[in-house]
């Protein structure tokens, strides 16, 4: 009982190492303290007045309506340690079933279908045929060369992708960023053509299942409601109930080691620590025993996000990510630990800004089914020749609890919000919610072929909403830039004896990033390390790209 456990960054990484230390460690949650800068993390979405104290310097208009900064997508085959770890966390909803079976329930029984993936403005909707459907995959041979080549290479020469970009593996045949594949591919995942060459191979293989059905996206599971509610609040209870301590507008500003002459033993020994979000800021620092065990999350998509409300853009946060702050500070300690300024040091890489609308009546959310043809809760719909790159998600409603009946939510994100908007003239990140709203009405307006078109009642749609907040994230898509073997440290680095990293900018083969798995697996493999349990016992990971019914059927997609 005296073993401790501190876990810096309340995610579902960390909140997933806990309910393993308590599941298959037989810890007591009176063993663990979770630290946090705010409650409402990647996997987000509240009312908008509870970001209230972590937004306070920023405009958030008149506190109505509902924020979420971003959406996950789940996948039933590929997260097996995330359904794994849910099966042990009750429903909230539903008594007696699991958050797993509550996940998983509801999506067999609104399974995903998109009928409106790829749209422009020439033929609006590209599912009528012809050689732009988005059913067609528009590869030419040297495309289909180059991207097996890609995913043939063996993991053991996965250095020879050291600090290549997309772009430049594809330098020979640039064809591949005008066809319908890279279209939904960069805006399914949010990639970019700078990103990593290195994390498309891993995505290739790991969801290479997700590839003959990219265009509708049917592999895509949803949560009942948004993420935060739907996985994260029941995680919470669930440990608080087990007797968990969570430290809100806690951050742990440096990490205290213990003297390596040799620098080859890695025990963290304190945690310097601030209290934030207070009128009188306090600091500290808090002894960490040789058998504690801390678990960090070494950086986060969210940090650093700026806010804005209807009337007013937001102001860019120019601060470096305080997560990986706190990396930055221990490598100057150690050198296996890897560089964080990879992932945190070029904004151009992984910035976009996303927005979400509330509404108090469904007359824009059906005009949008009416343009797309599809109901609301079928994934994502790309507008491909927007010059900012948007996309909208239109969410199964209701999408949060509280939301009244009238109510609908949905949710958007420009790619490249430095980039001019085609209908309000500015950059995406320079407009207010309002604007982004008319710019989506303009690109709306463009593919609705209708006689009596969405533009024709911009003064009833205005006069319904709520609220519109845009959010800008300098970070997120930070796990896909270009990186080398050794930018991301072990999950438990070499020499460490105590201090494990969980999150996605932690290194782990085969698995890919910007999952909730690949949180999840981490979370169990430092957990499993410094508890003793075998490798063997880890969960097993599904490899379809070995499966010859799966490549077949990938084969068969590249030609279609």
């Amino acid at each position: 009982m005296s073993r401790k456990a501190y876990m810096i960054g309340t995610g579902v990484g960390n909140l997933a190492a806990a309910i393993y230390l308590i599941r298959d460690g037989h810890w007591q949650g009176q063993q663990i303290t979770m630290f946090g800068l705010e409650t409402h993390g990647a996997n987000d979405g509240a009312a908008v007045s509870d970001y209230e104290h972590e937004y306070g310097n920023q405009p958030l208009g008149n506190n109505k309506g509902f924020l979420a900064k971003g959406g996950r997508m789940l996948n039933e085959e590929t997260y097996e340690n995330l359904w794994d770890v849910l099966r042990s966390v009750p429903s909230e909803d539903h008594p007696g079933w699991s958050v797993t079976d509550d996940i998983l329930n509801f999506d067999h029984a609104h399974p995903t279908h998109d009928v409106a993936r790829l749209m422009d403005k020439t033929e609006g909707i590209r599912n009528h045929g012809g050689k732009n459907d988005y059913r067609h995959m528009q590869f030419n041979n040297h495309d289909r060369a180059r991207l097996t080549e890609l995913m043939m290479m063996p993991e053991s020469k996965e250095e020879q992708l050291n600090d290549i970009s997309i772009e430049e593996w594809f330098k020979n045949t640039p064809h591949i960023f005008s066809t319908n594949f890279w279209y939904m591919w960069e805006t399914t995942f949010a990639f970019k053509r700078q990103s990593s060459a290195m994390e498309l191979r891993r995505y290739m293989n790991r969801m290479i299942l997700e590839f003959s059905r990219i265009n509708t996206l049917a592999g895509v599971t949803r949560t009942p409601y948004n993420q935060y509610e739907s996985m994260i609040l029941p995680m919470r209870h669930f440990l608080e109930k087990q007797g968990v301590t969570f430290k809100n507008n806690i951050k742990i500003t440096e990490l205290l080691f213990a003297d390596s002459p040799l620098r080859d033993k890695i025990t963290v020994t304190g945690l310097k620590y601030e209290v934030v979000n207070t009128k009188e800021p306090k600091s500290g620092t808090i002894k960490v025993d040789p058998d504690d065990l801390v678990f960090d999350t070494n950086g986060s998509i969210t940090d650093s996000s700026s806010i804005g409300d209807m009337d007013t853009p937001i102001k860019e946060n120019m601060e470096y990510a305080p997560s990986a702050m706190l990396w930055k500070k221990a490598t100057e300690h150690f050198y296996q630990l890897g560089h964080p300024d990879k992932f945190f040091n070029d904004r151009e890489q992984s910035e976009w800004s996303s927005f979400t609308v509330t509404t108090k009546n469904h007359y824009l959310l059906d005009q949008i089914s009416r343009i797309t043809t599809q109901q609301p809760g079928h994934a994502l719909n790309t507008f491909i020749d927007s010059n900012e790159l948007l996309s909208i998600v239109v969410h199964h409603q209701p999408h949060f609890h509280a939301q009244k009946e009238n109510e609908t939510i949905f949710w958007g994100y420009s790619l490249y919000p430095r980039q001019t908007g085609d209908y309000v003239d500015k950059p995406f990140i320079e407009m207010t919610g309002r604007e982004m709203l008319e710019e989506l009405i303009g690109q709306l307006a463009a593919i609705d072929h209708s006689s009596d078109n969405i533009r024709n009642h911009v003064d009833e749609i205005m006069d319904s909403v709520i609220n519109v907040i845009p959010v800008y994230m300098p970070y997120a898509s930070a796990l896909f830039n270009q990186r080398a073997k050794g930018d991301r440290p072990a999950v438990v680095p070499e020499g460490s004896t105590n201090l494990a990293f969980i999150s996605q900018f932690a290194e782990m083969p085969f698995d890919m990033v910007f999952t909730e798995q690949y949180s999840f697996r981490a979370a169990q493999i430092a957990v499993y390390h410094f508890l003793g349990i075998p490798d063997k016992h880890l969960t097993k990971l599904h490899h379809y790209e070995k499966s010859p019914k799966v490549m077949a059927r990938a084969t068969k997609t590249m030609f279609r």
